[in-house]
C-alpha cells in the first residue's frame, strides 16, 4: 500500500480501520478515474481509442496497488521447486531432434522486447540500434539469426518487436532496410501509462502528449505489459489464425537468446492434455547475479520471486547462491492460445513492482510496472529449464560490450558463440570505470579491441587508453590516479599485472 494511504489509515480509529481504508481506496480510485477521463478529453480519434485501452490496463494495476499490503510473499511458504519442475537442458537435448523440425518452426514466433533506450550507455534512441559487433546492431543480429533459420529449414518464423512510445518511431524508420530479407517483421506498442505523484497518487500529466513539460509524465510499464498490449494490437489473434502456437520472448540486448531447437521440440512433443504453456529458461547463479529473480514453489505452483518482493529480513538469504541456485534469464517460451485464454478470462496474475523516480524538477513520482516472467503461475504445466550460461549474454554496459566485441566470441549467422580457442568456458569478469560509460568514449579509448582469449579479470579505472593489438591475460588491473593518464602502448602484453598511475608495471 502507498505511504499516502498508510498515513491516512494511521489516523483512523482502530475499530473501523479496515472500513476507513476501504473508503479511502474507493475515493482514491474515483479521483484517479476522473483524472484519466480529463486526460482522455485532450485527445481524439484513434489516439483516444488506444489511450482508453491503455487506461483500462492502468486502472487494473492501480486497483491492485491500492489493495496491496506489505511484501507479496509469506516467506514460510517458499520452497525450492521439485526437480521435475526444473529440467536440466542436457536432459532435453539428449532426446535429439525429429526429422520434422520445420513443422515445429512454422508454429513459432520470435518476440523481442524493444522498449528500452540506450541512455544508460550514453546513446540516443532505441538501445537495439547500438552497434555491438562488426557494425551490426542488436536488431541486425536478430534479423540475421531468424533469416538464417528461415533459409536453412525453408520455414516462416516471423519476428515481432514490442516497442514503446520511446522507441517506435526510430525503429519503424530502420525496419525499411530489412524489406528484402527473408522474414516478416511485425511491431506493436506496449502501453503508455501515467506516472503518479507519490503524495497525491494522481497523474502528473496535463495532457496526452509526450513532449515539453509532459515528456517525463509517461512511461512504458515494464515487459509484463506484453500480454495485454499484444492482444490489444490484434497481432495475437492474427498469429494464431496463421497457425502459430508459441512465442519465444527475450530481451533484445541478450545476445545469447537465440531460437533453441531442442527446447522447441520439447514443447511440441508433449501430449495435448499436458502441453507445457510456459517455459522459463534459468541458469546457475554466480555472485554477479545475486539480485536476479529466481524460481520457487509457492502454493503448489512455480512462481518467480523478485528481490523487490522479499521481506527485508530475508534479503541476504535471497541473495545466497547456496539456497537459491538459479536465476531467470528472461528467455521465455509461451503458448499463444494460453495467452489468449488468460486475457479473455482476465486471469493473468502478476505482482506489481512499485518503481520510485524523481523527475528533473525534483518531484517524487512512482510508476507501477509488471514483469513478463511473473505470470508463470497463471499458466498450466509451467516448467523451468536450466540452460547453459551461454544463453544469457546481456549487454547492459560498455564492460559487457567489450566482451562481445572481442575475440572471445565468434560471429556466425547473427549468433555469437564462445571461441573454441578459449580453453575454459567461463566469461572473464570485466569492470570498466566511469570514463568508459558512454559508448562514444569507450570506442575512442580503444584503438583496437584487445586480445582477451586468456583473460580472467580486468579492472580499469581513470583516464586509460589502449593502443592497437594489446593482449590481456590472467588478472589485469589498470588504475590511473586523478590527473594522471595511462596509455597502454600498441602491442603490449599484460599478464597478471597491476598498472598504477605512474605506469609502474608490477607482477600480480
Amino acid at each position: 500500500m502507498s505511504l499516502y494511504v498508510e498515513g491516512l489509515s494511521k489516523r483512523a480509529p482502530n475499530s473501523g480501520m479496515a472500513q476507513f481504508q476501504e473508503v479511502m481506496r474507493k475515493q482514491l480510485e474515483a479521483s484517479m478515474h476522473k483524472e484519466l477521463e480529463k486526460l482522455l478529453s485532450t485527445t481524439k480519434g484513434i489516439e483516444a481509442e488506444l489511450a482508453r485501452k491503455d487506461f483500462e490496463g492502468f486502472k487494473k494495476i492501480f486497483h491492485s496497488f491500492l489493495q496491496a499490503k506489505g511484501p507479496s510473499v509469506d516467506w514460510a511458504k517458499i520452497y525450492r521447486p521439485p526437480e521435475d519442475l526444473i529440467q536440466p537442458y542436457d536432459k532435453i537435448k539428449a532426446r535429439g531432434l525429429p526429422e520434422n523440425v520445420a513443422e515445429s518452426l512454422n508454429k513459432l514466433v520470435v518476440v523481442k522486447l524493444n522498449g528500452g533506450l540506450g541512455t544508460s550507455m550514453g546513446c540516443k534512441g532505441p538501445k537495439s540500434l547500438i552497434s555491438v559487433r562488426n557494425e551490426n546492431t542488436f536488431l541486425d543480429l536478430t534479423v540475421q539469426q531468424i533469416e538464417h533459420l528461415n533459409k536453412t529449414y525453408n520455414v516462416d518464423v516471423p519476428l515481432v518487436l514490442m516497442n514503446s512510445f520511446n522507441t517506435e518511431e526510430d525503429t519503424k524508420k530502420i525496419l525499411q532496410k530489412y524489406a528484402h530479407h527473408r522474414l516478416k517483421i511485425h511491431t506493436f506498442n506496449q502501453s503508455k501509462y501515467p506516472r503518479i505523484n507519490k503524495e497525491s497518487l494522481l497523474p502528473v500529466a496535463k495532457d496526452m502528449s509526450t513532449l515539453g513539460e509532459n515528456a517525463e509524465a509517461w512511461y512504458p510499464p515494464g515487459h509484463g505489459d506484453i500480454y495485454a498490449s499484444f492482444r490489444n494490437s490484434g497481432l495475437l489473434d492474427q498469429l494464431i489464425t496463421e497457425g502459430k502456437e508459441y512465442i519465444f520472448v527475450s530481451n533484445i540486448d541478450n545476445l545469447g537468446a537465440t531460437v533453441d531447437l531442442h527446447i522447441l521440440n520439447h514443447l511440441m512433443s508433449q501430449p495435448d492434455g499436458k502441453r507445457c504453456e510456459f517455459v522459463m529458461e534459468v541458469t546457475d547463479k554466480t555472485r554477479a547475479d545475486v539480485k536476479g529473480g529466481t524460481l520457487i514453489e509457492y502454493d503448489g505452483k512455480l512462481r518467480l520471486l523478485e528481490i523487490a518482493q522479499v521481506p527485508k529480513a530475508h534479503v541476504d538469504e535471497f541473495k545466497s547462491v547456496s539456497k537459491f541456485k538459479i536465476f531467470n534469464t528472461n528467455n521465455l517460451w509461451i503458448s499463444l492460445p494460453a495467452v489468449r485464454r488468460l486475457q479473455e478470462q482476465n486471469s493473468v496474475d502478476m505482482e506489481i513492482i512499485v518503481n520510485p523516480k524523481t523527475l528533473d524538477g525534483g518531484l517524487n513520482v512512482i510508476q507501477l510496472e509488471t514483469a513478463v516472467g511473473a505470470a508463470i503461475k497463471s499458466f498450466d504445466n509451467a516448467l523451468g529449464i536450466n540452460v547453459p550460461r551461454s544463453r544469457f549474454l546481456p549487454v547492459k554496459t560498455t564492460s559487457d560490450l567489450l566482451l562481445v566485441m572481442s575475440n572471445l566470441y565468434s560471429l556466425e549467422a547473427g549468433s555469437l558463440t564462445m571461441s573454441k580457442k578459449r580453453e575454459f568456458p567461463t566469461t572473464p569478469h570485466v569492470k570498466l570505470g566511469s570514463s568508459f560509460t558512454k559508448v562514444h568514449d569507450f570506442l575512442t579509448r580503444f584503438e583496437s579491441i584487445p586480445d582477451m582469449l586468456e583473460l580472467d579479470h580486468l579492472t580499469v579505472s581513470g583516464d586509460v587508453t589502449f593502443g592497437k593489438q594489446v593482449s590481456l591475460k590472467g588478472t589485469v588491473i589498470i588504475i590511473a590516479n586523478h590527473g594522471d593518464r595511462i596509455d597502454i602502448p600498441a602491442g603490449a602484453m599484460l599478464e597478471n599485472k597491476i598498472v598504477s598511475g605512474n605506469l609502474r608495471i608490477l607482477d600480480h
